[in-house]
């Protein structure tokens, strides 16, 4: 036999784990609704390079321009294999002009760090060169 505390408390109680349940899953769904991304990089066709964009600057904050000149030389490889000559989805075939936009702002951000030779280029040029880079990309996202 069912106790009549039990159906008195069983509607508030089944209420109240509905609510629960839903506002544990909330921070779910909204995060994934934020942007697509995977470990932390935009899962967008530009994604990739502005995460490496991101550490290569990080780098260079933190005073380790060999690093940051390491991830300069990759970046610029990779752009260049899948984004001038990476068939006919690469951005050179589908948008030369934005291509050559991206390309001469990377170059500027990149060039001073992979060729400091032991003197550190301004901080604020490159601030200013990454943050053109960064805007750039958001255009062909």
């Amino acid at each position: 036999m069912i106790s009549p505390l039990y159906r008195t408390l069983w509607a508030p109680l089944a209420l109240v784990f509905v609510a629960l349940t839903l506002f544990a899953a909330a921070p779910a769904m909204a995060q994934e609704k934020k942007g697509a991304q995977k470990n932390g990089v935009d899962v967008s066709k530009m994604g990739a390079y502005r995460a490496l964009a991101q550490h290569m600057y990080a780098d260079f904050q933190k005073g380790d321009v060999a690093a940051a000149a390491e991830l300069g030389t990759i970046l610029e490889r990779l752009w260049d294999k899948a984004e001038e000559y990476g068939g006919d989805t690469a951005l050179a075939k589908t948008n030369r002009k934005l291509f050559d936009e991206i390309d001469k702002a990377m170059d500027q951000f990149i060039t001073p760090i992979t060729e400091a030779k032991g003197k550190p280029p301004d901080p604020s040029k490159v601030k200013a060169a990454f943050n053109i880079y960064m805007e750039k990309l958001r255009l062909a996202d």
